[in-house]
């Protein structure tokens, strides 16, 4: 809110000051300039903030008595950034909003009734604005966005979940070792019945193969 400020400007000394030091010459003409004057993009200038930095050489200027001197000094400037929060007094009050006193050095800061903080009314029996806030409201407009964006598909609008079953890491690997080992029954099972099938494949040509000689060697003794 208050910053200091580096300025430059060409002081000039009237003749009636030349008898004094300089310095004392030059803070006094800065005294009567700058206090409760405001600059385009500097602010409200306070006081000046110490003796001056710099002061140059006196210019003598046709038809003017004085000594002008470029001089570099500081000042105690109120600059309020956007946004800030300031502390201020309450003058007045009415329905179309307040004017307040800020640090003393404004006096007629109106603020109207649609920048007050929402939600605001104004109570005609004291004649003051009252800040109601309810907190339940804001609550439940949580617990309906919360609601909303999880959807759900059970009658109050949320989604009902399976409880989930932890498993320790014990049971996870006995539930692989048993669904490895009904693999290789499976496995076995399947060369089992390959096995039979080949059997009796055998068996079918050596019977086929055993009809055959016979009738060959009753054919020759015929």
């Amino acid at each position: 809110m208050f910053v200091l400020t580096l300025l430059a400007d060409t002081i000039c000394i009237p003749p009636h000051l030349l008898a004094k030091p300089t310095l004392t010459s030059v803070q006094t003409e800065i005294e009567k300039r700058y206090p409760n004057k405001i600059i385009v993009d500097v602010g409200l200038v306070i006081c000046p903030y110490g003796p001056p930095l710099e002061v140059g050489d006196g210019i003598l200027v046709p038809g003017d008595g004085g000594a002008h001197h470029q001089v570099v000094f500081q000042c105690l400037v109120f600059r309020p950034f956007v946004e800030e929060v300031l502390i201020g007094t309450v003058k007045d009050s009415h329905e179309g909003g307040i004017t307040v006193s800020v640090g003393g050095f404004f006096d007629h800061v109106f603020i109207p009734a649609y920048w007050m903080l929402n939600p605001s009314v104004y109570d005609e029996s004291t004649g003051l604005w009252v800040w109601t806030p309810t907190y339940d409201d804001d609550d439940d407009d949580e617990e309906n966005e919360e609601v909303e964006e999880g959807g759900g598909d059970g009658e109050d609008g949320t989604d009902e979940q399976e409880p989930e079953t932890i498993r320790g890491g014990g049971e996870e690997e006995e539930e692989e070792d048993a669904e490895e080992e009904e693999e290789e029954e499976e496995e076995d099972a399947a060369n089992d019945d390959n096995n039979t099938t080949q059997r009796s494949r055998m068996d079918k040509l050596l019977s086929t193969s055993k009809a055959t000689i016979t009738t060959e060697q009753h054919k020759q003794k015929i």
